[in-house]
């Protein structure tokens, strides 16, 4: 008897090349055959890297139809039992001692994040935090990046070069000692160190990135002279090299740093993207005031290379104009500036009239806290309570009661925390927590010692802020009534859920997951295609409220609004958010492939995004992708997500073959079997998922494209419009 392996269930994830991209064209992919004799197809799809980078992979759904058989031979099961004894076996030669940079080769995910896109351009990050720390220093005045043809990256910086004498403990150079050597560097702080405050803490990174580079050119200029030395994999491939110049002919300082990612580490296409790299470039301009940073994406068409040079001699107060620049602010930008204990605060903040969610982006000596740390808290703390305390001095409110909570505080804000630190502590080598203690205590003491003073001196904008935060209390009253009342109406109804919703049998949300469609028809056809079993359906009505123009009252009185809060378990806006209370860890939204759905697809991130943030963190927001074109010819039957796609699938049939093609207009066209062998089953299905990689470029296209101001978007649009091919847009 044979052995008979059933075929492996895959997900394939795709990633969104910009916030609302037009699912097809940015996919190089290959026609999806269905016959009865290819029951399940590998599909090998990839796409270039983007604002939403990560990969993983779903849970596989326990889905009935395949069957395994076993052979019971006497000798495979005495092969097996010995294999299996021998893999049991836990002795000194099971004790593995990793040298060099071979922990790094052997767990990358654990030092860059992981091994997809975001991995990828974190070694870009690594390599550009160095330069900064030389910025910052004082010592560097430019950086230069360029995302080379052939997929490399050179960052080269005018500090002081890295040492290349010989190091007395390794007997090695400097140079080899910080590119060989894990926790071997100048930032350790203490008498010894090379910085004040730096990045870097570990003596990692640019190790790191020599390990995960199959090649790596290093050049150092320094004391008049030009060293170089080549290396692949972590290990030097030739004597560090020395060039003297003549005196006084060259005062060049610095160092270059070019490396070529591994393939046989990262699981993507090597390609750096040069928005997402921008991005970062951006942040660290507007954080490090005299500093110009380049970047250049080269191309073998001249036409096609792009060059942006970032300079903001403002600071933060430029980085929050950027931010507001489609919003009406009530006030100049706010900034000040202290430093306590050796500990440096910058803030940045300004309040909006027309914006109800609020910015708050923290940086910990130039590096972007993702997940926040001290330096938010006591931002957040001290902000609400200063203003308390203000309201009840002017006596701005009528009841003695009334305390506004952060929520309502903050509601509008936009602001910038950065702190530098001689001895920061972060968690893990990616850095996106600050834990330092003793920062909270100078951020609160800086900003209420500012804003109060502030405030005290511009009474007329003291006013405008309480009032708008007393709009937000009262807006959340309101909102809790209506979700009271809507959690009346649904014990009377005897159901927590929304009528319309569809839910399935299972009761675990890891392998439970839910499809957004549009309107009733595309409901019932994705209803009678699902697997039941972890599979929800719930059909929206038209298109959502857009709720970056309406307040929280507005928005929980929307009945698809209401339906979508609590047949997802979102819980309360401005709840700290749990994954476990989620009922499904998928949310996939699915919309037909033309303007309409592009525009509902937007109006529900719109709502993700301010009303629960974290789902795109958590990687619970999908995007399904159901084909353009279904091509009939004889028994077998073809799928196309795309025009180009079809084409290359025409060019494969003789000249005088017969065929049909369908132009499937929405789902509601798709029979539920197309439906499910095209979109919903988890082994032949395309998704993207999303994820906010660059949260103040995010909040700046929301608040362009949805929100009040006319000219703002007109302004987008235009500037935009030569990006668009007429061909794709379904009109």
């Amino acid at each position: 008897m044979s052995l008979i392996k059933a075929t492996p269930r895959r997900l394939r994830l795709y990633f969104a090349r910009r916030l609302f991209s037009s699912p097809s064209p940015t996919l190089r992919s290959r026609a999806l055959v269905l016959s009865p004799s290819s029951p399940t197809v590998d599909r090998s799809l990839s796409s270039g890297p983007c604002l939403f980078d990560r990969v993983s992979r779903a849970p596989v759904p326990r889905n009935a139809g395949l069957t395994r058989a076993f052979m019971s031979s006497p000798i495979w099961a005495a092969e097996a039992l010995k294999e299996k004894l021998g893999s049991q076996g836990y002795g000194s030669e099971q004790i593995q001692v990793l040298e060099g940079l071979d922990p790094v080769r052997k767990r990358p995910g654990m030092y860059i994040g992981s091994t997809g896109p975001r991995g990828l351009h974190h070694l870009v990050y690594e390599i550009l935090d160095n330069a900064i720390d030389e910025a910052q220093a004082g010592y560097a005045s430019k950086i230069d990046v360029i995302l080379h043809e052939d997929n490399s990256v050179s960052i080269a910086d005018n500090g002081r070069g890295i040492p290349t004498d010989l190091h007395p403990i390794t007997k090695k150079s400097s140079l080899e000692t910080v590119l060989t050597i894990l926790h071997a560097g100048g930032k350790f702080g203490g008498a010894s160190s090379g910085y004040k405050v730096s990045g870097g803490l570990h003596g990692v990174g640019l190790s790191v990135v020599n390990a995960l580079s199959e090649a790596l050119e290093v050049t150092v200029w320094r004391d008049g002279k030009e060293f170089k030395q080549n290396y692949s994999r972590g290990k030097p491939m030739t004597t560090l090299t020395c060039q003297i110049f003549p005196p006084g002919s060259s005062t060049r300082q610095g160092t270059c740093i070019r490396f070529w990612p591994d393939r046989e580490v990262f699981t993507t296409t090597i390609s750096f993207d040069h928005s997402t790299v921008s991005g970062r470039i951006r942040e660290l301009a507007f954080l490090n005031p005299e500093l110009t940073i380049t970047i250049r994406k080269e191309d073998s068409d001249p036409k096609k290379t792009q060059y942006n040079e970032y300079y903001y001699a403002g600071g933060l107060v430029e980085y929050v104009n950027w931010l507001n620049s489609d919003k009406k602010p009530l006030h100049d930008t706010l900034a000040f500036r202290k430093e306590t204990d050796g500990v440096t605060v910058d803030v940045a903040l300004q309040w909006c009239s027309d914006a109800y969610a609020d910015t708050m982006l923290g940086y910990a000596n130039s590096i972007r806290t993702v997940d926040g740390g001290t330096h938010i808290e006591g931002m957040k703390a001290s902000l609400t309570r200063t203003l308390n305390n203000l309201a009840k001095k002017s006596k701005v409110f009528k009841e003695k009661d009334v305390s506004l909570s952060g929520e309502h505080v903050r509601e509008g804000l936009t602001c910038i925390v950065s702190v530098k630190v001689p001895d920061p502590e972060f968690e893990g080598q990616t850095k996106t927590r600050l834990g330092n203690p003793e920062v909270r205590r100078v951020v609160e003491q800086t900003v209420q010692e500012n804003i109060t003073e502030y405030l005290e001196l511009h009474p007329d904008t003291l006013e405008s802020i309480l009032s708008k935060s007393l709009n937000a209390l009262k807006a959340a009253l309101a909102a809790k009534r209506a979700r009271e009342l809507v959690r009346t109406k649904s014990v009377l109804k005897s159901s927590s859920l929304p009528g319309k919703l569809a839910d399935c049998s299972s009761t675990n949300p890891e392998e439970s997951e839910i499809f957004i469609v549009e309107g009733d028809s595309a409901g019932g056809s994705a209803k009678q295609g699902r697997d039941r079993r972890f599979q929800a359906i719930l059909p929206l009505r038209g298109k959502i409220l857009n709720i970056e123009r309406k307040d929280e009252a507005a928005m929980y009185k929307n009945e698809e609004i209401q339906n979508l809060i609590l047949g997802l378990g979102l819980g309360v806006k401005g709840e700290d958010f749990k994954k476990e209370a989620l009922r499904y860890h998928k949310i996939i939204i699915l919309t037909d492939a033309d303007v309409d759905g592009a525009h509902i697809r937007t109006l529900l991130l719109t709502f993700f995004f301010r009303y629960q943030k974290a789902l795109f963190d958590a990687g619970c927001i999908y995007v399904g992708v159901p084909p353009l074109y279904k091509v009939e010819r004889g028994k077998h039957a073809h799928y196309c997500y795309d025009d180009a796609e079809l084409k290359l699938l025409l060019n494969t049939f003789p000249s005088n073959a017969s065929y049909n093609i369908q132009r499937f207009k929405g789902l509601g066209e798709m029979m539920p079997v197309q439906l499910w062998e095209t979109t919903m089953d988890p082994e032949r299905r395309l998704l993207k998922q999303l994820l906010v990689e660059d949260a103040a470029e995010a909040n700046v296209v929301f608040s362009s494209l949805m929100g009040t101001r006319v000219d703002v978007r007109k302004e987008l649009i235009q500037n935009s419009a030569s990006m668009i091919n007429l061909d794709h847009l379904d009109i």
